[in-house]
C-alpha cells in the first residue's frame, strides 16, 4: 500500500501555503500598527499646536 507522490506534493503545498499566509498576516499586522502609530503621533502634534495657539491667544489677550 504505497501513497502516490502527488499526495505528498499536495500536502507540501498546503503546508507551504499555510506558512506563507501566517507570514503575510504578521507583516500586514506590523504595517497596520506602524500606520496607526504614525497617525497617533500626527494627532498628538496637532493637539500640542492647538494648545500652544490657545495659550498664545490667552496671553496676548490678557
Amino acid at each position: 500500500m504505497s501513497i502516490p507522490i502527488w499526495v505528498f506534493a499536495v500536502v507540501a503545498g498546503i503546508v507551504i501555503s499555510a506558512l506563507m499566509a501566517i507570514k503575510t498576516g504578521r507583516e500586514e499586522h506590523q504595517l497596520e500598527m506602524e500606520s496607526i502609530e504614525k497617525e497617533g503621533e500626527i494627532y498628538l502634534e496637532r493637539l500640542e499646536k492647538e494648545k500652544e495657539r490657545r495659550e498664545g491667544e490667552k496671553a496676548a489677550g490678557v
